[in-house]
């Protein structure tokens, strides 16, 4: 399970320190893909396959069911982590998240989600002067 936030900087060839508490679910070898709201999301492989076997199972004649299986499909890549514990995320999905030189590395239950440092405070802002309507739309916690 992953909760929590940290901060971390990425080095100039785009690596990523894991943080220490993800690292063991981590270890068997993980995915990274675009996300939703500009972020990109990290998952153990075995969650990847479970939510890879869902989007290929989406049917064909939508086409926004086309769009979101490109859009997570297409941009996925297989991550190792080094000795060091970082993993190298693609220039790609660098460009995709606007990561800059420091990110977030938000523990989002079964995923890891990667934002830029400065959307990530702008995105969390906003939600939380919102927290209050938006718990009233949900229908069960």
């Amino acid at each position: 399970m992953f909760i929590g936030e940290f901060y971390h900087s990425l080095d100039a060839k785009g690596r990523l320190a894991v943080p220490t508490k993800f690292k063991a679910d981590l270890r068997k070898g993980s995915v990274v893909t675009r996300g939703l709201d500009a972020s990109l999301w990290l998952f153990p492989y075995d969650q990847w396959e479970a939510l890879a076997a869902k989007l290929a199972a989406l049917p064909l004649s939508k086409s926004n069911s086309r769009a979101f299986a490109r859009l997570m499909l297409a941009g996925a890549m297989d991550v190792k982590m080094d000795r060091q514990g970082r993993i190298l995320v693609p220039d790609y999905l660098r460009t995709y998240a606007s990561l800059k030189k420091r990110a977030v590395l938000a523990g989002i239950y079964n995923r890891i989600e990667i934002w830029d440092e400065d959307a990530w405070s702008k995105y969390k802002k906003s939600t939380e002067k919102e927290s209050d309507a938006i718990a009233e739309q949900l229908e069960t916690i």
